[in-house]
């Protein structure tokens, strides 16, 4: 098999283990490399637009709020944006802040019927050290992959 075919291999086996209803979950640096093996796959970043706008943003991803700011009301827009951006056969992986909405929308997403969709664990800032920060444990940004901040 490739390396394609062995990091999605591993995220459906992970997914499998943890009873997810996607297709799978990997972590920031293998969504990275899904991403750059597969030209056509797309990462959806659903951060509110005040995290993008002041944690920071993944280049080329797609950008949809899965909850609204202020107020982080959920966006009853979602998958019709979603729609409007990213094809349904389309192997689509899903990002938030810490994993924890983008596990929300990619079952959300499959339900709606996207085939081949996958959670980013760990997120954008990992989750909370003891002193209640992210940034220090686990995510996109901590592990050197690709971001900017405007």
């Amino acid at each position: 098999m490739g390396k394609l075919s062995d990091l999605l291999q591993l995220a459906q086996e992970r997914a499998q283990s943890l009873g997810l209803s996607y297709a799978g979950a990997l972590t920031p640096a293998e969504a990275n490399e899904v991403w750059q093996l597969a030209p056509k796959a797309k990462l959806v970043d659903i951060r509110t637009h005040a995290e993008l706008d002041f944690v920071g943003r993944i280049p080329d991803s797609v950008e949809i709020e899965w909850n609204r700011y202020p107020g982080e009301a959920l966006n009853p827009h979602f998958l019709l944006q979603l729609k409007r951006q990213v094809d349904r056969e389309t192997l689509v992986m899903f990002i938030c802040r810490s994993g924890k909405r983008s596990d929300l929308a990619a079952a959300s997403a499959t339900e709606a019927g996207y085939t081949a969709c996958y959670n980013v664990l760990e997120g954008f800032e990992g989750d909370q050290n003891a002193n209640g920060q992210r940034g220090t444990l686990g995510g996109w940004r901590l592990a050197g992959l690709p971001w900017t901040q405007d």
